[in-house]
């Protein structure tokens, strides 16, 4: 039986045996919140919980501190929400509150505020239910939280870290690594510019579909083992062509976010900065944990043989990966 027909074999198996879940790469998304702010003192404020709640633990979202609601309506059956306040004193300091009728399931909380000529953004743990809406921010603090949203981005989404990964193990050396992250690095930094300043529009979906089937054709590669294949004799052709999804990905992220209007092009980059971050944190992360384990085996009695291990590897990453992909596919095409 070949390799691929071995890999459909054991996804076939895995998919009748075990409960098939959502893919939780973008699935387990927070609670979503946006503040707006007009000139006549009037503030719209707007939520979307996930999917992933529960009916009857959908949260509530409302604005204390001096500001009074004024109109209230709640739709899809309470997992989005909307109010307009009347807030003499201005949106800035007032008090934000979430209440879940009974317990917060590990959910972040992404808040967007958008004062007309600046946007501001933040992210609460699970465990903070209350936030002061702070001022009007300087360009460091507009810096500061745009790297920080996109390390948090990158560290969060599974399916690009298998991906990176998948491409560790393939390019192996260290001077091989840094050629091939390089062009990822370059051609997903493209993207997420060329899409978030709207040169270029993607389809979000189809854009997920490819992500999780970039993932399927490198656990297949690793599968085979056949070192005259371009992903082995190039990885970094491989990397930067599939970089570019992977970029737009991230700029579908971060349009749920949003950029402030004057300084779109710097949180952009620190943003990009934060990604950049976070993946050099996970490659440093795969190396020592690779050297680390490879100490491990070879101080055992028995040696375990490299074959084994290889295979193991690539169909657990292929699995989870093709499990992704049609999910994703049925999504976008219903």
């Amino acid at each position: 039986m070949s390799t691929l027909l071995r890999f459909a074999a054991l996804f076939l198996l895995v998919a009748v045996i075990f409960p098939v879940a959502p893919a939780a790469a973008h699935d387990s998304r927070p609670l979503f919140i946006e503040l707006e702010e007009f000139d006549d003192g009037r503030v719209q404020l707007s939520w979307k919980a996930p999917p992933s709640v529960q009916q009857n633990n959908t949260p509530g979202v409302g604005l204390g501190a001096n500001c009074a609601a004024i109109q209230e309506t709640q739709r899809n059956n309470g997992f989005e929400g909307a109010a307009t306040y009347q807030c003499p004193d201005g949106l800035s300091g007032a008090s934000l509150s979430i209440t879940w009728p009974f317990y917060n399931p590990s959910l972040s909380t992404l808040i967007r505020v958008d004062f007309g000529d600046e946007t501001k953004t933040a992210i609460l743990d699970p465990a903070q239910n209350e936030w002061l809406v702070p001022g009007r921010e300087s360009f460091s603090g507009v810096a500061a939280s745009y790297l920080m949203i996109g390390i948090r981005h990158i560290l969060s989404g599974i399916d690009h870290l298998l991906f990176l990964a998948g491409l560790l193990y393939i390019a192996r050396t260290p001077r091989r690594v840094l050629i091939t992250v390089t062009g990822f690095t370059l051609a997903h930094s493209l993207t997420i510019f060329l899409t978030a300043l709207n040169v270029i529009r993607v389809s979000v979906p189809a854009v997920e579909v490819v992500i999780a089937l970039s993932i399927v054709f490198l656990a297949s590669e690793i599968a085979r083992n056949d070192r005259d294949t371009l992903a082995w004799r190039r990885p970094m052709l491989v990397a930067g062509g599939f970089g570019l999804v992977h970029g737009a990905g991230f700029a579908a992220a971060l349009a749920e976010i949003g950029l402030p209007q004057t300084a779109k092009i710097g949180a952009l980059a620190f943003f990009n900065l934060g990604v950049e971050a976070g993946q050099f944190a996970v490659i440093a992360a795969i190396f020592t944990l690779g050297f680390v384990a490879s100490r491990i085996i070879r101080s055992l009695p028995v040696q375990i043989d490299a074959p084994p291990l290889r295979l193991s590897y690539s169909y657990g990453l292929g699995i989870i990966a093709a499990l992704w992909f049609f999910q994703r596919l049925a999504s976008a095409i219903v």
